[in-house]
């Protein structure tokens, strides 16, 4: 079996709560995004974003308006549309800065990565939040700035994190066969789309969620993966 050189990991439900995604981020960009997109209407990213988004909904031409009035309805969906993500990355920016809220990190998960990155082992990060939102949500944790840590971070610009090509670019953009990648994740669809591309795959089954046979091998917090 070929050595693991890097790690590849999803967020929510394995390295922090999806509680605090669900409850602390998604309410404060839901609260903010009207005013964030009035206020930054001028901005050539936040331009780029509301046509994207305009263009996903199959939309030739549309208001403001009706493009925040969207992006509520894919909040409230939870609609993993890349437009969506990268606008609530902004706003989320703005939320760390204000110290609205640090993000959580369940408490095995920063010394584990600590310990990986001290022994060689490259680590990444996918998730269907973008990768400016990732680097925030590692940038301002609870157990401090992990950024350092990182090589790289992977979002839905690279494909939906259920389809086997997704992990066959990821390894194709780390430079390292997919046998010695070790993905982790919550999510069973998520794990056998990377077991098809060849990485190696761990389940996390965060208490008091019970430990079931999804095909994979299955542990309840960082310092049980075997890298």
């Amino acid at each position: 079996m070929s050595e693991i050189r890097a790690i590849l990991t999803d967020i929510e439900g394995t390295t922090s709560s999806i509680d605090f995604v669900k409850d602390v981020l998604f309410p404060y960009a839901r609260q903010h995004l009207p005013a964030f997109v009035e206020t930054h209407a001028d901005d050539p990213e936040v331009q780029h974003w509301l046509h994207e988004a305009a263009k996903e909904a199959g939309w030739v031409e549309a208001s403001r308006g009706e493009v925040i009035d969207l992006l509520i309805r894919w909040i409230d969906e939870d609609r993993k549309a890349t437009p969506l993500k990268a606008l609530q990355g902004m706003i989320w920016r703005e939320g760390y800065e204000a110290k609205a809220y640090l993000s959580h990190m369940y408490p095995d998960v920063a010394a584990r990565l600590k310990t990986w990155h001290d022994q060689g082992l490259k680590l990444y990060v996918y998730s269907s939040g973008s990768v400016p939102a990732q680097k925030l949500m590692f940038g301002f944790s609870e157990a401090g700035d992990l950024t350092p840590l990182f090589s790289g971070y992977f979002d839905t610009q690279t494909g939906h994190k259920r389809e086997t090509v997704s992990y066959q670019r990821i390894a194709e953009e780390i430079g390292l066969p997919p046998a010695q990648v070790l993905f982790l994740s919550d999510i069973k669809e998520e794990l056998d789309a990377a077991r098809a591309a060849g990485m190696r795959t761990t389940q996390l089954v965060r208490p008091p969620q019970p430990i079931v046979d999804a095909g994979h091998p299955a542990v309840a917090d960082f310092h049980a993966v075997v890298a």
